[in-house]
């Protein structure tokens, strides 16, 4: 993809750098230079624990919905481009998941960032995120512009 970009909530629009991206786990680290806020830390999910999940629902308008951290668990899955089987680790989320949450974080009372989500569950309320321990090793091994290749469908 070469056109990454972020929308602000002022309705701007800021050009992104990929810098790091994780196929098998679906994390893209994105670096938007000049945009002056500080990012968010991670934290350890536990189970239980309550979370908002910040995201877009449904491309709609901002918003803060509360769930709660489930188990993690290590599966087969498919990797961000559908193929497969991969193993993955998934930390499950109760509460209203929904379309367009994709890469929002499930933040703690402290702002902590316990997952990261990256579906909702189809047929019943919740969903699923990326733990935070997959985020940090993707943040980790950022460094500069690197290719997602095509955009999954």
């Amino acid at each position: 993809q070469t056109d990454t970009v972020v929308d602000l909530q002022s309705g701007a629009r800021m050009p992104a750098d990929v810098v790091a991206f994780d196929r098998r786990n679906d994390v893209a680290i994105l670096r938007v230079d000049g945009l002056g806020l500080r990012p968010l830390g991670l934290a350890p999910a536990k189970s239980g624990t309550p979370v908002a999940v910040l995201g877009f629902p449904e491309n709609g308008p901002f918003t803060a919905t509360p769930a709660r951290i489930g188990r993690t668990s290590v599966v087969l899955a498919e990797d961000a481009y559908g193929r497969g089987p991969v193993t993955r680790a998934f930390t499950s989320l109760g509460g209203r998941v929904r379309h367009g949450d994709s890469g929002a974080p499930a933040v703690d009372d402290r702002g902590g960032v316990e997952s990261t989500v990256f579906a909702a569950r189809l047929r019943s309320v919740g969903g699923y995120g990326v733990p935070d321990e997959v985020v940090r090793a993707a943040l980790n091994s950022a460094r500069g512009p690197v290719s997602t290749g095509n955009c999954a469908s």
